[in-house]
């Protein structure tokens, strides 16, 4: 018998497993699993008629006993995938299961796209006859079959010597591309295209233009006396506004919670993220019981110095303090994985060369914290110009492109053509702010993590920095503190404006439980909206997570064609709006092969490719930071690229997978735009339920639902951090004071 250890080394040795591997996963597929989807129906009954029901039937029935022929595609595929284990592996062999491979996943998709319910889908099909029967929304059998075959055709590409013959790699990238082509190519391109077509149905390149060539979206008149220009100029003012405000706000947060005084770290870490953890429209709301015409503050100065309250917050500049407050976490989570990855040799040999720290930290960290604050300015950017609950909350007449989109698709008109022709300007912003970073940055090496140990201490920030830094970092903190008091409050007095005794009777409605006859039963009328978002944001966020990372590690690490677009695929969820996106799942999902619309399964989805770029962004930044040395030497000893990136790789990577982790955990249970077309009455979520609160104006109770987001966000947050835990580079903790350097006698 064997041990263990020299089981899995026969198997690493194995060049046939991988292709044995799939294969057993594809004929299981086709066999032991329905073929088609029925979420209505409990799992129980499909299988009880996996052999025989036309619904619920496998593969082989499918395609044996309802007449559905074409599903043979997929057995023929794998059996001819089956003769390639007679060859040896080489090109020869990769040619047979390119071939094979790509008989199954092209075969599936082209007839899945091609046949639906009732027959051709395509017109120009109708010369070959009339089909006696069509098909459903593909299910379990079919997913793992089309995984099968695309693993084969992967496997097949390294076996032809591409992707350095590295069958890991050749899998991840087909995976990865065939993951973004399908959830997020395919439904935008399926969405935008509707910008060409014109009233009777034709498609033309006028059309777009007609769409955004005007003065509502390019028109000047701020600077001709009137009260605002036109939407794609308030954007993209707008847009670089935020982005930089923001790269600047989490730059110095991330400084100051690396470098600054220890004490206030945690605490420091724990407000910088508040608001990320917070439906947007709570932020609005708090800013306009500070802000507004009947706020605080107008409130005070009418008081004590006689102004009359106006609605001067209302417009472009609360829309940027909103976003501000919203987008600056996201730049704090990018910077504090940067700033930790900076080598303190590089600052001590600086500092040994007689720079003073001001010097040093001019000539040294700064420019060592380029590609973050390259890609903090990106996802700022982004985020900006996708952004609608802000601009709709406190924007009053100030239009931006998100809210004009909004209200083409939710306004009576239901202009399709001319929300997608907008989202076709949001696209162009977002394209040139990506390419204006990959050019800034170049091919310049930002390495900072190596091989060799390092156990230096971290420079103290100059004392100009470090006042800088307090002066405007803790301030804004401050202000953020008080924001959130303002809507706490808001949950926990009887009537805001009239009533403000206090009292939990909000909570109560909301969350109430109690013992009946019956047992334990939660009675609170928001229980089944809180544990639908959590469950749903709970599946999306590791896996939204895990997926964003490695495909940051294919760009970073491997070079292939198409790597430039297989980037911009990635991104492109964050370059349209969430309204778009959304509108985009509801029409591409709604029909033969992908039947999605309606189910649990879209709205993970939607969470999963919305907030996948910052996970990207986080990951790209952090491994330019790792010596490609650290891969070489695994490698050199024979590790597998999933080795080597499972034991090497990710625990140097732990700040950026926290950041993602994080962010699609807490942008799942908070967003909106993206889900609300996507939401039904079994799959309610927390952020739809505090909306109808707000609509029905019952504000106690939308305020109390979000404290208590805020209180189990945390709690989530703080239990991701311990599990995950911190990178470990062997490094000293920063001294309260720094060390004075040794000079000469004489020198000055």
């Amino acid at each position: 018998m064997h041990s263990r250890t020299e089981r899995m080394a026969v198997a690493r040795t194995d060049p046939q497993r991988a292709i044995r591997l799939w294969l057993a996963v594809g004929g299981f597929g086709f066999i032991a699993l329905p073929w088609y989807s029925a979420p209505q129906a409990p799992w129980l009954e499909l299988f009880a008629g996996l052999l025989s029901d036309a619904q619920g039937g496998n593969g082989l029935v499918q395609a044996v006993l309802f007449g559905r022929w074409w599903l043979l595609l997929a057995p023929l595929g794998l059996a001819c995938a089956a003769l390639a284990l007679q060859m040896p592996p080489g090109r020869r062999q990769g040619n047979v299961l390119l071939a094979c491979g790509a008989l199954v996943a092209l075969g599936l998709a082209l007839t899945g796209l091609a046949i639906r319910d009732k027959g051709w889908a395509w017109p120009m099909l109708q010369s070959w006859g009339e089909l006696s029967v069509g098909q459903g929304g593909m299910g379990a059998g079919a997913a793992l079959s089309f995984v099968a075959g695309l693993m084969l055709l992967s496997i097949g590409l390294a076996r032809r010597g591409l992707f350095r013959g590295d069958v890991f790699v050749a899998g991840s990238v087909v995976g990865c591309g065939a993951l973004l082509l399908i959830f997020i190519v395919w439904p935008v391109t399926k969405s935008l295209a509707a910008a060409f077509v014109q009233e009777d149905g034709s498609l033309s390149l006028a059309a777009l233009w007609t769409r955004i060539a005007n003065e509502r979206i390019w028109g000047l008149g701020c600077f001709a006396g009137k009260a605002n220009c036109g939407a794609g100029w308030n954007t993209l003012v707008l847009a670089l506004l935020t982005a930089a405000s923001t790269t600047v706000l989490g730059t110095m947060m991330a400084l100051m919670a690396e470098r600054g005084n220890s004490k206030l770290q945690k605490p420091l870490r724990a407000l910088a993220l508040l608001p990320i953890i917070t439906p947007p429209f709570v932020v609005g709301l708090g800013l306009i019981l500070l802000f507004g015409r009947a706020g605080v503050a107008n409130q005070f100065f009418a008081w004590m110095f006689g102004v009359e309250p106006t609605r001067w917050f209302y417009g472009m500049f609360g829309v940027w303090i909103a976003q501000m407050f919203a987008f600056t976490p996201i730049a704090f989570m990018i910077m504090r994985g940067v700033v930790q990855g900076i080598a303190p040799s590089l600052e001590e040999a600086a500092q040994m060369l007689r720079a003073d720290r001001s010097r040093t930290f001019w000539t040294v960290t700064v420019p060592l914290l380029k590609p973050g604050l390259a890609n903090a300015f990106l996802v700022g950017f982004i985020e900006s110009i996708a952004d609608f609950g802000n601009p709709i909350v406190v924007g009053g007449q100030f239009s931006v492109l998100s809210t004009e989109i909004f209200f083409a698709i939710v306004g009576a008109q239901f202009d399709q053509g001319r929300a997608a022709a907008l989202a076709w300007v949001l696209m162009l912003f977002a394209l040139s702010v990506f390419g204006t970073q990959r050019w800034l940055l170049g091919k310049t090496s930002f390495t900072t993590v190596s091989g060799k140990g390092d156990a230096g201490m971290p420079m103290a920030l100059p004392p100009s920095v470090r006042r800088t830094v307090n002066a405007v970092a803790l301030p804004w903190i401050a202000f953020t503190v008080v924001v959130y008091l303002f809507a706490f409050a808001g949950g926990m007095v009887q009537t805001w404006g009239r009533d403000y005794s206090f009292t939990l009777k909000h909570f109560h409605t909301a969350f109430s439980f109690e013992w009946g006859a019956y047992g334990f039963a939660l009675t609170g009328t928001a229980w089944d909206s809180l544990i639908t978002t959590v469950k749903l944001a709970g599946i999306a966020a590791p896996i939204t997570a895990t997926a964003g990372l490695l495909i940051a590690w294919l760009l970073a690490r491997t070079e292939f064609k198409g790597q430039g677009g297989f980037e911009f695929a990635a991104l492109l969820a964050f370059a349209i709006p969430g309204t778009v996106l959304g509108v985009s799942y509801v029409l591409a999902f709604n029909v033969p092969p992908l039947e999605l619309t309606g189910t649990s399964a879209i709205i993970v989805l939607c969470f999963m490719f919305r907030n996948l770029p910052v996970g990207v962004r986080a990951g790209t930044a952090a491994f330019k930071q790792l010596d490609r040395s650290l891969d070489e030497a695994s490698l050199m000893l024979r590790a597998s690229s999933s080795r080597t990136l499972r034991h090497i790789v990710l625990p140097l990577l732990k700040p950026a997978f926290i950041a993602a982790l994080i962010y699609s955990f807490v942008r799942g249970m908070t967003t909106v735009s993206a889900v609300i077309f996507l939401v039904t009455a079994e799959n309610e979520l927390a952020t739809t339920y505090i909306i109808g609160r707000v609509g029905q104006s019952d504000y106690g109770v939308a305020l109390a639902y979000c404290t208590v987001l805020i209180a189990l966000m945390s709690a989530a947050i703080a239990l991701i951090q311990f599990v995950v835990g911190e990178r470990r580079l062997g490094r000293r903790k920063a001294a309260a004071r720094p060390l004075p350097i040794a000079t000469p006698q004489g020198a000055t």
